[in-house]
């Protein structure tokens, strides 16, 4: 058997994909066959190393050189420099990564990844996602396999009990009280579904897992209809994410031809199957009961609760449902012991979690860091802080669900009772960092307007409440709001959040009460001053040129408006019944001769 030498690592999930990393990967392949080094050298495409704003990544082992922003047309040096000659291509190594000559070193020795701790991202970026092979040589299906042959289905959920696991899709429910009522519950026919729908803005943790580590959770969904007595599962999954739904479809028809799914798994009885369901991307679908009701062909709409679905969910029958990362987890605990899951974290939030940090941040990525990590340790230590030297602001938890945290508490730790109390949330794992050019108003106006746009309107709370809360801000923004208009605003959100049907509705009003809360002077300012701070909310601003101005005529020269005059060589003036507040002479002025106030 030829030994490998070397193994060339290149990300295909999905940003990296944007960047052409499926062309690097036939660009290495290519290189290795002219050098004659195919048979010492492997490329082998894997899911998401994290650090997206990076990519392409390539990492070539048993160096661990991390490569960064690869093109297809340096495939060639690599080839030649590193695999044929030994040497590193040094310009395309990562700024802060030193290669220690140990495998492990490749995501350890960056910033980026020193305070990480990857559990439900074990397997990302290590292994081919389309290779069950791969998988099973990380200890996949090793977990089922003791599951299946050594354990009862109570000493299972007893060990996702202990382990102290929370539902990683944003309420935190304790996820070992799920699986025992589901269990618990009365009738033959039970059902597994896992919540892959994943709507808020800016969140990618269950794709890139999925990209990543597809089998893993193949492999969780079958110990945990093992553990509740089900034999048929579905994963619900939004169409938008089709690398992730091609890796999926791989896995399920390898784990059926190696018996990891189908009749009489481990020549035990048990039968398993699994399936899935496309979601057409209606954000009111990750509320489980919405998810549920789509599942069985009917249009997204949340069901009141009790029932819950333990008891009676998909097609009536006792249904145990979860998303990714929660199932993510479930393998590597039954592999090292629920013991070792809870020695991380928090008293109260067990081991780590997933976040999609985008935004005003240097380092935009997947991070998973263990619970009780501070904000400050994601925002600036992992995360790089904001660029350009601006000032952090503020970050944004739990997507449009959750709360904007002000700069003040970027001590606070990240946990699910620490972020309640500071009227956030966990949420799924959207981390969104802005900056001091960031408008809070507005960004409260924006998570709401999603909302507004995504609710199903079943409920009148939701359906009429979040639209006139919508109208509001926009009154706000435009200067035209009022002090009476913020104090009905408040109680808009309270009437909501207490009377919605569904947690979509109950959690809108979140991104307007902590801006209220925390930026309650940006609000004052915009209604009393008719002014912006950030200088965001367009009819707000004025643009004016000051004495720096030479009269070059660029500034003239780019107005679509046609707002700017004055002679060449004199200064210009801006009309501002004709400027609609572009920036487009700002940003082409070079002389600092515009201002915006």
């Amino acid at each position: 058997m030829q030994l490998i030498r070397s193994h060339i690592l290149v990300c295909a999930g999905t940003g990296c994909h944007a960047s052409k990393s499926d062309e690097v990967i036939e660009s290495l392949n290519k290189w290795l066959i002219e050098e004659k080094m195919d048979k010492e050298a492997k490329v082998i495409k894997t899911g998401c190393f994290g650090l997206c704003a990076l990519g392409p990544i390539v990492v070539v082992y048993p160096e661990g050189a991390f490569y960064s922003h690869v093109k297809p047309s340096d495939a060639e040096v690599i080839v030649k420099e590193h695999i044929v000659k030994g040497r590193l291509v040094t310009r395309l190594l990562h700024d802060d990564h030193k290669p220690t000559g140990e495998v492990a070193a490749s995501l350890s020795d960056t910033d980026f990844y020193r305070s990480q701790l990857r559990i439900a991202l074990r397997n990302c970026g290590i292994i081919n996602p389309e290779s069950i092979d791969e998988y099973i040589a990380f200890e996949g299906y090793s977990a089922l396999a003791k599951a299946l042959t050594e354990q009862k289905p109570e000493e299972i959920i007893d060990i996702i009990l202990k382990s102290g696991l929370r539902g990683r899709g944003g309420a935190g429910f304790p996820t070992g009280r799920k699986w025992q009522f589901a269990a618990g519950a009365p009738g033959d026919v039970k059902y597994v579904v896992c919540n892959a729908d994943e709507g808020d803005p800016g969140a990618f943790m269950d794709r890139s897992v999925l990209e990543g580590d597809p089998h893993s959770l193949l492999e969780a969904m079958t110990i945990a209809g093992y553990a509740v007595g089900a034999n048929q599962g579905y994963i619900y999954i939004r169409a938008e994410y089709p690398i992730a739904v091609e890796r999926l479809q791989i896995a399920i028809q390898q784990s059926k031809e190696y018996g990891f799914l189908g009749d009489n798994i481990f020549g035990t009885g048990f039968k398993f199957d699994l399936e899935i369901r496309l979601g057409a991307g209606a954000f009111v679908c990750g509320e489980e009961t919405a998810l549920l009701t789509s599942i069985e062909g009917n249009r997204g709409e949340p069901r009141p609760r009790p029932p819950f679905p333990a008891v009676k969910g998909l097609f009536g029958k006792p249904t145990l449902l979860s998303n990714v990362e929660s199932y993510a987890n479930v393998p590597w605990i039954l592999q090292n012991g629920w013991e070792a899951f809870d020695k991380i974290g928090t008293a109260t939030s067990k081991g780590t979690k997933i976040f999609a940090l985008g935004g005003k941040i240097t380092n935009t990525g997947l991070v998973e860091v263990p619970m009780g990590t501070t904000l400050r340790t994601v925002v600036e230590e992992i995360g790089g802080g904001c660029p350009g030297g601006k000032a952090f602001k503020a970050a944004q938890t739990g997507g449009p669900s959750g709360g904007c945290i002000p700069a003040s508490l970027i001590d606070t730790p990240i946990d699910y009772e620490s972020l309640t109390a500071i009227g956030s949330m966990m949420g799924s794992g959207g981390l969104i960092v802005m900056d001091e050019d960031n408008c809070m108003v507005d960004i409260a106006r924006y998570f709401l307007d999603f909302t507004v746009d995504e609710s199903c309107g079943k409920c009148t709370p939701c359906r009429i409440g979040t639209k006139r809360m919508c109208q509001i801000l926009d009154k706000i923004t435009e200067g035209n709001g009022t002090m009476e208009d913020i104090e009905l605003l408040e109680d808009l959100c309270k009437h909501i959040a207490k009377n919605s049907l569904c947690a979509l509705g109950q959690t809108a009003p979140n991104p307007v009460l902590s801006t209220l809360r925390y930026f309650r002077d940006e609000y004052e300012a915009h209604v009393r001053e008719k002014k912006c701070p950030a200088g965001i909310c367009k009819h707000l601003l004025t643009y004016t040129i000051n004495d720096k101005c030479i009269g070059c005529t660029a500034c003239a020269r780019v107005c679509p408006a046609e707002a700017i005059s004055g002679k060449v060589k004199e200064k210009h003036v801006i009309d501002p019944a004709k400027c609609i507040k572009c920036n487009a002479c700002m940003d082409k002025c070079k002389f600092s001769a515009i201002e915006k106030g």
